[in-house]
């Protein structure tokens, strides 16, 4: 079966056994999100900080303190996404297939949303995905572009950056932007230099894509920032998904349209 037509419960039996692959093109229909599960400490700081930065912290859904699974997810979220990154005091140590035995009865689980959501309907505009074509992970960078911080929490915007021919960016641009709670319309158009990504071909996250001729890259805010502020602000202990191997939820892509 095409990966396209898989249902979420599908997809996440799969990646519970083992498939690890970026998740883009994955459950055509449903929602995607990042995932970042920090001490219940932190989790109203957390809150404040996606409040402060909502364009690339969109909160979806939240779980109890010690939850692997929430009323969007009804799966395991120890177990079935296809890949795991994990923080200690603002490092990430190691990238995991599962994470049962690090998971701890004070995490706080954040299902934050994800630009993949839009990306159907960029399709049906006839806006191409590159990354989509070529099968990889889409890019991701690390800007210059400092995120309203709280007390605890700071660091930069992280991006996600697909090419789009010049004469379908407006398209792009309203398109997406009707999707407001997974990162909505770009932040960001044309050159990269503007916000501080110095080679396009050099992506922090995720896998290089080619700028042609005639296209313009677009920048949208990436669920990435918040494992960034994690990483910048030295938290004590948290768990990510991995940069593009998302949770895929029990909602539908429309829910999050407006019009």
């Amino acid at each position: 079966m095409d990966v396209a037509d898989l249902s979420p419960a599908q997809a996440r039996e799969r990646f519970r056994t083992g498939e690890r692959v970026p998740t883009a093109g994955w459950c055509r229909g449903w929602t995607q999100a990042n995932l970042i599960a920090v001490p219940a400490a932190l989790r109203y700081e957390l809150l404040l900080f996606a409040h402060r930065n909502p364009q690339a912290c969109p909160v979806l859904d939240v779980g109890e303190p010690g939850a692997w699974s929430t009323e969007l997810f009804s799966g395991d979220l120890r177990t079935d996404l296809p890949g795991y990154r994990l923080y200690r005091h603002g490092t990430a140590i190691a990238d995991l297939s599962e994470v049962t035995a690090q998971w701890r009865e004070d995490l706080v689980p954040f299902l934050i949303g994800c630009s993949f959501t839009f990306e159907r309907a960029l399709l049906a505009a006839g806006v191409p995905v590159r990354h989509l074509e070529l099968r990889t992970n889409v890019p991701m960078y690390v800007t210059d572009v400092p995120c309203e911080s709280t007390g605890n929490l700071a660091g930069p915007l992280v991006v996600s950056m697909r090419p789009v021919p010049r004469e379908l960016v407006d398209t792009a641009v309203e398109v997406s932007g009707r999707y407001p709670l997974v990162h909505g319309a770009p932040v960001h158009v044309g050159d990269p230099a503007g916000i501080g990504i110095g080679d396009l071909d050099r992506p922090d996250y995720g896998d290089p894509v080619q700028v042609r001729e005639g296209e313009v890259p677009l920048f949208w805010a990436c669920g990435m920032t918040p494992h960034q502020a994690v990483l910048a602000s030295g938290v004590e202990y948290a768990i990510g998904h991995l940069p593009g191997h998302m949770a895929i939820m029990d909602v539908r892509d429309d829910h999050y349209r407006v019009t």
